[in-house]
């Protein structure tokens, strides 16, 4: 299982400024909504109440999510850890993450603006790549660890990274006027979007030059500003890319992710 994790989201920050439980198949109908997982609603009511059940549900029903949770994002031991009941209670008592659950809860009480602008924008993509597969999606919190986790066929939204470019505790703890421009509610389906063709349309590892990998983040955010209709990205390697499809118009958006140009 391939995931993008904190170091990916680095090198796109590096390289153009960028931040970056569905259940769905193949067969879903255009009219069809994709319903986000509320996994965090899970973990808030264990983390705020202590309900045992919870964790349980978390385990049984998201044995994925609850181990990269664990294991890879919170770094708190092995999944099956018969302690990790009490760390993971004892880990979220930090007044500052008592504080980012309330206001997560707050926020994205309802997200189904969220999930009607990621089902069009899916349904854009997979009509520009057929063979698509659409990925199940789920919130969670993460203590501010990476905005998305992405993989085959998934994508992890840790809510805690989209509570708007003012938040205070954004501010307190050193994020950049640049980086919380991009921590914002409408950033989240971009960002999906950016994230998951990553996974299907990774950095070549062989070239590893700034330029290379700008002009490849330049036909991600291409592609993501035509999937969701909006000119979100705007920058050098953006341009770059619409210039030469311009020139070239028979091109697919498959042959825009994989050809060099």
């Amino acid at each position: 299982m391939r995931k993008v994790y904190f170091l990916l989201l680095l090198i796109m920050m590096g390289c153009l400024g960028c931040e970056w439980k569905l259940q769905s198949s193949d067969s879903q109908s255009d009219s069809q909504l994709m319903v986000i997982d509320r996994y965090d609603q899970l973990e808030l009511r264990y983390l705020t109440t202590g309900d045992f059940s919870a964790l349980q549900e978390m385990n049984i029903e998201y044995p994925v999510e609850t181990r990269m949770l664990i294991e890879d994002m919170l770094h708190l031991g092995p999944a099956n850890d018969p302690e990790l009941k009490t760390k993971l209670l004892v880990f979220f008592q930090d007044s500052t993450l008592q504080t980012i659950m309330r206001d997560v809860q707050k926020t994205f009480a309802d997200i189904s603006d969220v999930e009607e602008q990621l089902s069009e924008s899916f349904l854009n993509l997979k009509k520009m790549l057929p063979s698509l597969t659409i990925p199940r999606v789920y919130t969670q919190i993460s203590s501010l660890d990476q905005s998305i986790v992405a993989g085959d066929g998934f994508l992890g939204i840790s809510l805690d990274k989209y509570l708007g470019e003012d938040y205070p505790l954004y501010v307190k703890y050193g994020y950049t006027e640049r980086q919380r421009s991009m921590m914002t509610r409408s950033a989240i389906v971009p960002d999906c979007l950016g994230f998951y063709l990553l996974t299907l349309y990774p950095f070549d590892e062989a070239d590893t030059t700034r330029s290379a990998r700008d002009h490849h983040m330049g036909k991600i955010q291409y592609v993501v500003n035509k999937a969701t209709d909006q000119r979100i990205f705007d920058n050098e390697p953006v341009r770059n890319v619409e210039q030469y499809v311009a020139k070239h118009k028979d091109l697919s958006v498959q042959q825009i992710l994989e050809e060099s140009f």
